[in-house]
């Protein structure tokens, strides 16, 4: 049996799990706060609210303004016991009291009773809380009181609550003592009582109503983390499948999904990677029917050729011999140059720089379009002003320009003129190359470094060179880091140029016949 690995499970399924884990962790969450957590809870809401009203007590016994009436409202309206004692004297006499709390959880307090928490409040800087009739808390349990205690307000000071077990009656009652100092320094003993709804009932009546609602909260999860994550899940699945076909070169694909910004981000992406890829496709495919036309035209001719110069009695001739020389020097050439660009193109080939003279390189080259110039009435000029030094591959740089004049050749307008202008600014020296045929549109000059790439789109075998030269002219120029471009305008002509780095620029002195 084949084992699933984490990397097959599909993305709706992990969504699903996730939302499911997710509401599962919510109802714990859920059953821990409502059930454990409950008790802690009532009895920090119940101690704040004791002892918020407690302190509106003693603010108004201590300025002595109204207290019966104030402790006849705060009592009456929160339902609570109140007593007051005068603890200037050892008797505890009573001041005030107002009872209406519970009849049946009131405590009944006496002597020792009220001594007992004064003495506590004592203890405890003047303020006490406890609850009674209340079974041994824990440490922990303890702790997690003071914890949720903190939490329901940080920043108001609360007493800490203490329980005792020492009660009358099996029913557990808050008490709050507070020790009353008054203007005339002497002091009363304030107790404010409060009954504790027992939490039992309410807690099993909680788990019932929690378990309904936790089967019926896990059912919508289940409907709902199905949906979402169809949702989530549709427009990726639908992406992989044209995915799926774009790899099988099916180029009419649409990337279309929708449904959130990635998507429609990732759908642009493979979109316009789709139609690069398409025009790569198209472009491979004329790559292959160019060269195949390029080398057979050469092997066509020096076939012929040679079948010529052994079936037919004097045709053994230097002329025939050297139109298979020159066929097969194209086909050299041609070859040369594809392997001359592979090599450009993965950087297996790299620059090997050297201080050379550009302008005697030009120069040089230009001796070799003499015979074109003779016999086919060419008019080849070169410009310059400087004789410039760079620091460049001289072998590599003479191939940019030998390739550059030959498409220009090929180019050249009715009046056969190639023009080639250097000029040195900024300590840059700039070659500018033109010819003067028909020119290029605009929205064909990005594609013209590609290889084979025909402006008319009809192949046509050129007067020099292989098809390839633009292509290697931008491999080279990029290996070096140089600026490089064109210029065209259609039925004027088009300049190809490139800069490099002057190291040395000098003057060229003037002809003294001139």
């Amino acid at each position: 049996m084949k084992r699933i690995s984490r990397k097959n499970i599909p993305l709706n399924f992990k969504l699903l799990c996730y939302f499911l884990l997710y509401g599962l962790i919510i109802l714990v969450v859920l059953w821990v706060f409502q059930t454990f957590f409950l008790e802690s809870f009532y009895t920090t809401t119940k101690s704040a609210q004791v002892e918020k009203n407690a302190s509106i007590i003693s603010k108004s016994i201590q300025e002595n303004k109204n207290v019966q009436g104030t402790i006849e409202n705060v009592a009456s309206y929160n339902s609570l016991s109140v007593y007051v004692y005068d603890s200037s004297s050892t008797l505890f006499k009573l001041m005030y009291d107002c009872e209406y709390d519970n009849p049946a959880t009131e405590l009944n307090f006496e002597y020792h009773d009220v001594y007992s928490y004064y003495k506590s409040a004592v203890e405890n800087g003047g303020q006490y809380m406890c609850v009674t009739n209340k079974r041994d808390r824990s440490i922990a349990q303890q702790s997690i009181d003071r914890m949720i205690s903190f939490l329901a307000s940080p920043d108001s000071p609360r007493s800490e609550i203490h329980y005792s077990g020492n009660g009358k009656s099996n029913v557990q009652n808050m008490v709050y003592a507070d020790i009353i100092e008054l203007r005339d320094s002497s002091e009363c003993f304030l107790i404010v009582t409060s009954s504790i709804t027992p939490l039992n009932n309410t807690v099993e009546i909680i788990k019932d109503q929690m378990f309904i609602v936790s089967v019926v909260f896990i059912i919508l999860a289940v409907i709902l983390s199905i949906y979402v994550t169809r949702k989530i899940a549709r427009p990726i699945s639908k992406t992989n499948s044209a995915a799926k076909e774009l790899a099988k070169k099916n180029y009419d694909v649409d990337f279309d999904a929708t449904g959130y910004l990635e998507v429609e981000e990732l759908n642009d992406t493979l979109n316009y990677a789709k139609t690069e890829l398409a025009a790569t496709e198209k472009l491979q495919q004329e790559l292959i029917a160019n060269i195949s036309h390029d080398l057979r035209t050469p092997l066509t001719m020096i076939t012929g050729y040679g079948e010529v110069m052994r079936d037919l009695p004097g045709e053994n001739t230097p002329e025939n011999i050297q139109i298979i020389i020159d066929e097969a020097t194209r086909l050299s050439s041609l070859v040369n140059d594809l392997l001359d660009l592979s090599k450009l193109r993965s950087g297996a080939i790299q620059p090997e720089k050297t201080r050379f003279c550009l302008t005697d390189s030009v120069n040089g080259i230009f001796e070799r379009y003499s015979k074109l110039k003779e016999q086919d009435g060419y008019n080849i000029t070169f410009e310059s002003s400087e004789n410039v030094w760079v620091f460049a591959d001289e072998l590599k740089i003479s191939q940019v320009i030998y390739n550059l004049v030959n498409n220009a050749i090929n180019h050249a307008g009715e009046d056969k003129t190639v023009k080639v202008v250097q000029s040195v600014k900024d300590k840059k020296v700039k070659i500018e190359v033109t010819d003067f045929g028909e020119g290029i549109p605009a929205d064909k000059l990005e594609y013209i470094w590609d290889r084979y790439y025909k402006v008319d789109k009809q192949h046509k075998r050129g007067v020099i060179g292989t098809g390839l030269g633009l292509s290697i002219v931008k491999s080279i120029l990029d290996a070096h880091g140089a600026r490089y471009g064109v210029r065209s305008t259609l039925g004027k002509g088009s300049t190809f140029w490139f800069e490099l780095d002057a190291v040395t620029v000098k003057k060229k002195p003037r002809d003294k016949n001139g």
